[in-house]
C-alpha cells in the first residue's frame, strides 16, 4: 500500500512538473510572438538615423571583404582611424537589406526582439507565478519599447538575455556558469559593445557567490574566476582583439556624449514605463516581504543607475534586473497563481504553433513593403531638392541627418559616430547649433561649406538667413536647406 501511494505521488509530481514545463513554453512562445509582431510592424523601429550608416558600413565591408579601420564616409574626419566595433551587426543588416529592403531589416529586428523576449520570459517563468509573471513581462517589454530600433544593440539583445539567464541560473543552483555561455560572449562582442556589461555582471555575481557560499567559498571563487577569465578571453575573439575591451571605456569617458539624446538622463516629465517598474518593485518588496541579498541589491541598483543616467540603458535594465530579482520575487509570491496546463499541450505542439505563426507574420511583413517617408532622421524631400553638383560640396548638416546623408552617398559634416569625431569636434558642433555666430562663421570658412541641411527649429537657420552670401533654397517641416552664393 505504501509503495503504491509513493508511486502515485511520484507520478503526480512528475505530471505537475510536466505541466509547469509546458506552461513555461506557452509563456515564452506567446511573449516571443507578441514581441515579433509588435517589432515587425512598428514603423518607429526604423526611426533612427544610425540605421542608415550601419547598413552603409556593412555594405562597404561586404564590397571590400574587409573590416573598416578608417572613416570612408565623412569629409571632416576622412581617413581618421575608426574601428567598426559592431561589424557583425552591420554586415547582417546590410545582407538583409540587400535581400529584402526595409521590410527585411524590420524582420531581422523583430527576430532579435522575439528571441530576447522569449528567452527572458522562459527563464523568468522558472520562478514567478502567473500573475506576477504576466505583470513582470508586460512592464519589462514596456521599458524595452523605446529602444526597439533597427540598430546593433537590438541584434545583441538575445545575447544579453541568454547571458544573464545563464549567470542567474548558475547562482540559483550554487555552481559556476556553464562554459557553453562563452560562445554567447564571443558573438555578443562582435555584435555590440554592450558585452562589457555582461563581463561586469559575471564579476559581480561571482563576488556574490564567494560571499554567500561560506562552506564552499574557495570552490565557488575558483569556478567563477576561471569562467570570468575565459569569458574575457572569449570577448577578445574579434577583429579588434584587446582593443575591443578598451573601446567601451573610451566611449563612456567622452564628455561630448552629453549632447546626444540617448546618452542623456531619462526624463520623467511624463509617466515612463521605467517609473512604473520602479514603483511596482518598491510596492512588492514593501508588502510581500521579499528579501534580496546585499550584493544582488547592489547590482540591481547599479543597473537602475545606468538606466536613469542614460536613456539607452533602459532596455538593459528591462532584461537584467527582472532576472536578477526573480528568485526573491518567486519566494514572495510562492503558491500564488501557479501555472498549470492540460497534459495534452506538448512542447512539440507549442513549437509548431510558434513556427507557423512566425512564418505567417514574416511572410506578411515581406509582402507589405516598407517605404521610407520624410521624418526627423530622413530629410528625403529636402535632399532631393539639392542639385547633385552641390551635394558633392562640403555640407553643414544636422546631427540626426548624418546617417541619411551617408546612406545616400553624401559626405556629412557630422554623424552619430561620436567616438570618431571626439569631444573637441562635438563641442564645436554644439557651439554652431546653439548658435555662436563667430564659431559658425569660422567653421563655414575653415571647411569651405557650400550648403547646409538643418532641422527647422535650429537657431543657426536664422543666422544663415541674415547672411548676405547665403540663401534659403528649400524648407519643410523636417529640414531647411541653405546654399552659399
Amino acid at each position: 500500500m505504501t509503495i503504491a501511494s509513493d508511486s502515485v505521488r511520484g507520478t503526480s509530481l512528475a505530471q505537475a512538473e510536466a505541466d509547469v514545463s509546458s506552461a513555461r513554453w506557452v509563456v515564452a512562445t506567446l511573449t516571443a510572438l507578441a514581441a515579433f509582431a509588435i517589432t515587425a510592424f512598428a514603423p518607429g523601429v526604423l526611426n533612427d538615423g544610425d540605421t542608415y550608416w550601419h547598413i552603409t558600413a556593412g555594405q562597404w565591408m561586404l564590397q571590400h571583404h574587409a573590416i573598416l579601420t578608417a572613416d570612408p564616409f565623412s569629409y571632416t574626419a576622412a581617413g581618421t582611424p575608426w574601428h567598426a566595433q559592431e561589424w557583425l551587426s552591420e554586415v547582417l543588416m546590410a545582407l538583409v537589406y540587400g535581400v529584402g529592403g526595409w521590410s527585411a531589416v524590420l524582420l531581422l529586428s523583430a527576430t532579435a526582439a522575439a528571441s530576447a523576449a522569449g528567452v527572458f520570459a522562459f527563464h523568468l517563468a522558472r520562478r514567478l507565478a502567473s500573475t506576477a509573471l504576466l505583470l513582470a513581462i508586460v512592464v519589462s517589454l514596456a521599458c524595452m519599447a523605446p529602444s526597439l530600433l533597427a540598430r546593433p544593440h537590438l541584434l545583441a539583445l538575445p545575447m544579453l538575455a541568454l547571458w544573464t539567464a545563464g549567470l542567474v541560473a548558475a547562482r540559483s543552483e550554487g555552481r559556476a556558469p556553464s562554459w557553453w555561455l562563452l560562445p554567447v560572449m564571443t558573438v555578443w562582442a562582435n555584435l555590440h559593445g554592450g558585452f562589457m556589461l555582461g563581463l561586469a555582471l559575471a564579476g559581480a555575481l561571482g563576488l556574490e557567490a564567494a560571499i554567500e557560499s561560506k562552506d564552499r567559498r574557495i570552490e565557488q571563487l575558483r569556478g567563477w574566476i576561471l569562467f570570468g577569465l575565459a569569458a574575457t578571453l572569449a570577448a577578445t575573439i574579434t577583429p579588434h582583439g584587446v582593443d575591443g575591451l578598451i573601446f567601451p571605456f573610451r566611449l563612456m569617458g567622452m564628455g561630448g556624449l552629453a549632447y546626444i539624446g540617448e546618452w542623456q538622463s531619462t526624463s520623467f516629465a511624463t509617466l515612463q514605463p521605467l517609473e512604473i517598474a520602479i514603483l511596482l518593485a518598491l510596492f512588492v518588496f514593501a508588502t510581500r516581504g521579499a528579501k534580496l541579498p546585499p550584493v544582488r541589491f547592489a547590482i540591481a541598483l547599479l543597473f537602475l543607475h545606468l538606466a536613469l543616467q542614460h536613456a539607452r540603458h533602459q532596455i538593459v535594465f528591462a532584461i537584467v534586473v527582472p532576472l536578477l530579482l526573480a528568485d526573491s520575487l518567486g519566494e514572495a509570491f510562492r503558491g500564488v497563481g501557479a501555472m498549470r496546463l492540460p497534459d495534452t499541450i506538448r512542447k512539440q505542439t507549442i513549437a509548431t504553433i510558434a513556427l507557423v505563426s512566425i512564418l505567417m507574420l514574416g511572410s506578411l511583413r515581406m509582402t507589405v513593403q516598407t517605404t521610407r517617408v520624410d521624418s526627423a532622421v530622413s530629410p528625403i524631400t529636402a535632399l532631393a531638392h539639392v542639385p547633385p553638383d552641390l551635394a558633392r560640396q562640403p555640407v553643414l548638416n544636422a546631427y540626426a541627418f548624418g546617417g541619411y546623408l551617408i546612406f545616400n552617398g553624401v559626405r556629412p559634416f557630422i554623424d552619430s559616430r561620436a567616438d570618431l569625431y571626439g569631444d573637441k569636434f562635438l563641442d564645436t558642433y554644439a557651439a554652431i547649433i546653439r548658435p555662436d555666430k563667430s564659431v559658425l562663421d569660422a567653421t563655414l570658412k575653415k571647411y569651405g561649406i557650400r550648403w547646409t541641411i538643418l532641422e527647422p527649429e535650429s537657431p543657426a537657420n536664422a543666422l544663415l538667413d541674415a547672411m548676405p552670401s547665403w540663401r534659403r533654397v528649400y524648407a519643410d517641416r523636417f529640414a531647411v536647406v541653405h546654399e552659399a552664393y
